[in-house]
């Protein structure tokens, strides 16, 4: 086996679930930030998609700066009105023309594809929100600089920049509470409460065994007819969070205590009321890379990359396949060591450098125990390790597929 400089090492120290205290966030779907990161990948998918179906391969693009400004609305029970649509920048990096055979440029459709793109995600996804006159939609993708774009003119695949991924496994309880929780809110349970919006932010500290779980969720406005409804909504929406988060704590000895929209003041007469679900209608703006890391979750107690992995291209952007190719060999190796073990995985890259060939490659087993099969453990996860880098392409299949999340 050819080194592909893969450092396996064991670390004698508690693993993260098994400290006193853990934080956990994850920013909902309907986030300012993860609607930057959402509209930034699925531009990128479609780029994928356009250059795939017009030259055979991926060209160089990366749209990862999508910016929105916040509008301005006056919800009110029974419904209110956008009164200043939110607006949406789709920014980035883009083979915008090619040189043909005979020396003829011909140029590409990429700002239509990415306004299509964009569109297209904003409707399927946020039922309450007139993609038509509550979002100004722009996009000024522009080509790449000559550099970056001759990496894709190499025989293979080089990075594009010396950066670093993260990833760690297996999730902890609090984690799994966390991403399940925003995933419950804005699937199955939307069709019993349609007075929640899409964006939801879920916060959880655990503190020994006692877990606390904050929710944050924009109610809407037209489903809600007055107090007294929003209050029952909430107590409805309660209920039904804490029965779906004790059945993921099972038997597992864990007091659990849930809060949500704690910034009402029902005295005051302030209640967390939206038009479109959306707190970008008014007052909060978002951008790409400031949520959700691309296992979903914002873990300030686990290793992080602060890089976007979101609308970076699937091809030599180390951002974005290092981050995933991490978290998939973190899974993979974490699978085959005991669920006490702690999984850390680190890959670093070199510009210019092939992909499949890191500058680093390390892999952290953390245990509050010296264990006996740490050698082969060892020898499996520098196994897991080799191939996936040995098959960087299939980390870039799962991203143009949609297989693995970004954010």
């Amino acid at each position: 086996m050819p080194s592909k400089n893969i450092y396996v090492e064991g670390i004698n120290e508690i693993p993260v679930p098994m400290r006193k205290i853990e934080l956990v966030e994850r920013k909902g779907i309907g986030h300012p930030d993860s609607v930057a990161d959402a509209l930034a990948e699925e531009v990128s998918k479609a780029l994928c998609k356009m250059y795939k179906k017009e030259y055979g391969t991926v060209l160089h693009h990366n749209t990862d700066e999508t910016q929105i400004a916040a509008g301005q609305a006056m919800p009110k029970f029974g419904g209110g009105c956008v009164i200043d649509p939110s607006y949406i920048l789709l920014v980035g990096r883009a083979t915008t023309n090619i040189e043909g055979n005979k020396g003829d440029i011909r140029s590409l459709p990429c700002k239509p594809v990415a306004l299509k793109a964009a569109r297209k995600y904003l409707k399927k996804t946020f039922p309450n929100l007139d993609v038509d006159s509550e979002v100004v939609l722009d996009a000024r993708l522009g080509q790449g600089s000559d550099d970056l774009r001759g990496v894709y003119k190499s025989s293979k695949v080089l990075a594009n920049d010396t950066s670093f991924g993260v990833g760690y496994a297996p999730y902890s309880i609090t984690d799994r509470l966390v991403l399940t929780t925003e995933e419950y809110i804005n699937g199955k349970m939307k069709d019993a409460l349609p007075e929640t919006g899409q964006d939801v932010k879920v916060m959880a500290s655990r503190v020994g065994k006692n877990i606390t779980m904050t929710v944050a969720c924009a109610m809407v406005d037209k489903y809600i007819d007055d107090v007294t409804h929003y209050k029952s909504a909430i107590e409805e929406m309660y209920n039904k969070v804490n029965e779906h988060a004790l059945d993921i704590i099972g038997d597992e000895d864990i007091k659990f205590k849930l809060e949500i929209n704690t910034g009402d003041d029902y005295k005051r007469g302030v209640y967390y009321l939206t038009c479109t679900g959306l707190s970008q209608e008014m007052g909060d703006d978002g951008s790409v890379g400031r949520g959700n890391r691309c296992n979903g979750l914002i873990t300030p107690y686990r290793p992080m990359s602060m890089e976007a992995t979101s609308g970076k291209n699937p091809i030599t952007h180390i951002g974005k396949i290092y981050n995933v190719m991490s978290k998939l060999i973190a899974e993979d190796v974490a699978k085959k060591v005991s669920p006490d073990v702690e999984v850390r995985v680190r890959i670093l890259s070199q510009i210019g450098k092939p992909v499949s060939q890191p500058l680093n490659c390390n892999v952290q087993l953390v245990s509050a125990t010296e264990d006996k099969k740490l050698g082969k453990w060892k020898q499996e996860a520098e196994s897991i390790a080799f191939d996936w880098l040995d098959n960087v392409d299939k980390v870039t299949d799962l991203i143009i597929n949609g297989k693995v999340r970004t954010f």
